[in-house]
């Protein structure tokens, strides 16, 4: 189930241009609040927005997922899309930088979507 999720979720920031687009596999950390984290960034808020708008119409589409809740989109710097085991990071690309998610989970396993 979340493989195809996963997937699904990365084909929609694909589609839209998010760039570096690498899930977080954190369910052997045991301390995470989520079973997988899921991170891309593109290089405007219009961008940003298009990905998240993406993104949650896929996982009802195709998984028939609604996101649980979303935090972000009215500055769109980084959008957080909330399903539970999988949470959803779309940065612009100063902040993602900035705020370093993957090396905070630098244990975790991590797997690269491309075009």
């Amino acid at each position: 189930m979340n493989n195809t999720e996963l997937k699904v979720i990365a084909d929609a920031m694909l589609e839209k241009k998010g760039q570096e687009v690498v899930s977080l596999d954190l369910q052997p950390i045991g301390t995470a609040i989520s079973d997988y984290f899921i991170v891309c960034h593109a290089d405007s808020t219009t961008n940003v927005v298009a990905i998240a708008d993406n993104i949650e119409e896929r996982m009802i589409e195709k998984c028939g997922r609604k996101v649980l809740r979303t935090q972000g989109k009215e500055n769109a710097f980084w959008v957080i899309l909330d399903y539970g085991e999988i949470v959803v990071h779309i940065f612009q690309t100063p902040y993602r930088a900035f705020y370093r998610l993957e090396d905070l989970w630098a244990d975790a396993e991590r797997t690269a979507y491309e075009d």
